[in-house]
């Protein structure tokens, strides 16, 4: 499995913006990536994702504020996250996934986002 190291995260004010980092120990042309996060006490939810070919999704309630883009050639996959809530609190983590796996099966260990409001 490919490793993932986020970076980027810490503490901002409500209204502010950050853009985290994952970096990844192989190529990624080949796999699509994600950001999910988790708050305290709650599960871990689908924060964005980028196809091989380029294409994202993302969860409703954050369409307008983030952006997930990859740099290929870097073996980097950002997301950037503007009109930060304190309801963005919460443990972000990147993950990878190969076209033939169903799920994403390489995970980073996470970095924290606390907006304070």
């Amino acid at each position: 499995q490919v490793q993932l190291v986020e970076s980027g995260g810490g503490l901002v004010q409500a209204g502010g913006s950050l853009r985290l980092s994952c970096a990844a120990s192989a190529s990624i042309v080949a796999m699509e990536m994600a950001w999910y996060r988790q708050a305290a006490g709650k599960q871990r939810d689908f924060v964005a994702s980028i196809t091989i070919t380029g294409t994202t999704y993302y969860a409703d309630s954050l369409k307008g504020r983030f952006t997930i883009s990859r740099d290929n050639a870097a073996k980097m996959v950002y997301l950037q996250m503007n009109t930060l809530k304190p309801e963005d609190t919460a443990v972000y983590q990147c993950a990878a996934r190969s076209r033939l796996s169903a799920l994403y099966n390489s995970w980073g260990q996470g970095t924290q986002v606390t907006v304070s409001s």
